[in-house]
């Protein structure tokens, strides 16, 4: 329909992966720099995905009511504000304050694009947009540690959140001049903007809320690994930056053929096997990992990739696991789609930054503690599978069933 727009909004998609991956790599430093601990640097990254989940119900509605185009100029402009503030922070609370800004900087232009799609295309070029987004998501995290990495060897960590601040200006520009209005003329944009009443019928629905948590297990497990990775294989096992970052890279790659792959599966498996093979996948990665730290090596090279190989299963599992779980939440709410996206969004990844931030509390090494948020959380849901009982929990459910 828009042909020329696919191009804008994968350039806009990329403003969230972008500003958690590329300064992976300096987290140590970050840490020393600040003087302060390694969970107080891993905060940064749940702090941001705190702010981008609870955006998903503030901002929402207000690319309804106010359209597409200036929440997109907002968001770029706040994206780009809170990374010079990164930058620039001397106080290490200055940092985290910058990347919750940061994270509903993202979050408004996450839901400009997404919503833009929805305006522009049907549903099976939507599904085909959608596809090439989630590509270039999954790219991000394959290149940008390594960029970060070179940039904070030539310049210093600050230079990574200086370049995001100039990719917000380019895309301030890209927005400014060639973003299109998308919102619908019948849009409804009178009544309040935030009411209970919205909420209430998709809260109140345990398949909507089985499949939310699903989610949520499987981004904090992600999560976990990406906060406490750096720490543990450059602060821990003292590998190089740039190490650090083809390791990195390498799971990456594997998760964007696991991305590719997944939808092939869940042709053949169909959405619920897909969510069971998903959670046995989490699990075993939990239970290698343990297995690797009790028998496998613990220094060097070998111990890093003791750690990194069940991580590409992690990948695996999470690529499987979104696209159906995603879908089983969303089938009964044909109405209410947006609300139970926004509020899908929210519990996904609020949901998982407060996990990660709690197991951050404890006294874990980085495979232990993320071994058990891959662990915990998807037994719980397969026993719950497994009993008779919670059968209208996770069943097929259509649309028009509550």
């Amino acid at each position: 329909m828009r042909r020329n727009l696919l191009p804008i909004l994968m350039s806009m998609v990329l403003l969230s992966p972008l500003a958690i991956d590329i300064y992976l790599p300096s987290m140590p430093t970050m840490a020393a720099e600040f003087a302060v601990s390694a969970s107080d640097v891993q905060s940064t990254i749940v702090l941001f995905l705190f702010a981008m989940g609870l955006g998903q119900v503030l901002i929402g509605p207000l690319a309804d009511r106010y359209g597409r185009r200036p929440v997109a100029i907002f968001g770029v402009l706040l994206y780009g504000a809170s990374s010079l503030l990164a930058a620039a922070a001397i106080e290490f609370h200055w940092l985290q304050i910058a990347r919750l800004l940061q994270g509903l900087a993202a979050c408004s232009t996450s839901i400009v694009v997404f919503s833009a799609v929805r305006d522009c295309y049907d549903q099976k070029e939507g599904a085909k947009i959608y596809s090439y987004l989630n590509g270039a998501i999954c790219v991000i995290p394959a290149l940008a540690p390594t960029l970060g990495g070179l940039l904070a060897m030539q310049f210093g960590w600050r230079s990574t959140f200086v370049f995001m601040t100039l990719y917000a200006m380019l895309m301030l520009l890209v927005v400014g001049y060639r973003l299109p209005e998308t919102r619908p003329a019948n849009t409804v944009t009178t009544g309040p903007l935030y009411r209970w009443g919205r909420y209430k019928p998709v809260l109140g629905n345990t398949h909507f809320l089985f499949y939310a948590f699903a989610c949520m297990s499987a981004m904090a497990a992600i999560l976990c690994y990406v906060s406490y990775a750096p720490v543990w294989l450059i602060g821990h096992l003292g590998l190089s930056e740039l190490m650090f970052s083809g390791l990195f890279g390498f799971n990456a790659v594997f998760n964007i053929v696991a991305c590719f792959t997944a939808p092939l599966v869940i042709r053949k498996l169909g959405n619920r096997p897909t969510t069971i093979l998903a959670l046995s996948i989490l699990v075993l990665s939990a239970a290698i990992t343990v297995a690797g730290q009790q028998f496998g090596p613990s220094t060097g090279m070998m111990a890093a990739f003791a750690f990194m190989l069940p991580m590409l299963m992690l990948g695996v599992g999470f690529s499987f696991l979104l696209g159906p779980a995603t879908s089983m939440a969303l089938s009964a709410f044909g109405e209410r789609a947006g609300t139970a996206a926004a509020m899908l969004g929210f519990i996904q990844m609020s949901g998982a930054s407060v996990l990660a931030g709690l197991v951050q509390q404890t006294n874990l090494t980085a495979p232990y503690a993320v071994a058990l948020v891959m662990g915990v959380f998807p037994i719980g849901l397969l026993l719950m599978m497994a009993l008779s009982r919670f059968d209208h929990w996770h069943q097929e459910q259509l649309a028009g069933e509550h």
